[in-house]
């Protein structure tokens, strides 16, 4: 069976404003709540909800998904051997999920979330 995709993340320079023009064009409730002002995003609607933020510095930002999984440096490895490359090994997110970045062989970032971290 294959894995599911469980966030999307959209970054950008100036996080408010991509926080403003999602909320506004499709009536998402964005919470940015939080110490970093991660806007949280509740879509209001099937499928799945997400984050829209500024990108760290040196990040191009951009949008990435999430896709669960049991075991996230296995599949780092194995994305490394398929052409991919790691941008973030395994890493556990203060009050959140252990998540893992890799590239794809064209360059474009995909998360991935631990199994159960959610």
């Amino acid at each position: 069976m294959g894995k599911p995709v469980t966030h999307f993340e959209i970054l950008g320079k100036d996080g408010k404003r991509l926080q403003k023009f999602y909320a506004d064009l499709f009536d998402w409730k964005v919470d940015t709540n939080n110490p970093m002002q991660y806007g949280m995003v509740d879509t209001g609607a099937k499928g799945i909800n997400g984050g829209i933020a500024a990108a760290q510095q040196g990040s191009p930002g951009g949008v990435t998904f999430y896709v669960e999984v049991e075991d996230l440096g296995e599949y780092l490895r194995t994305a490394e051997r398929l052409g991919g490359k790691t941008l973030m090994p395994p890493s556990e997110v203060p009050g959140g999920p252990a998540l893992a970045i890799f590239a794809d062989p064209e360059g474009n970032r995909i998360g991935l979330v631990k199994a159960g971290s959610m």
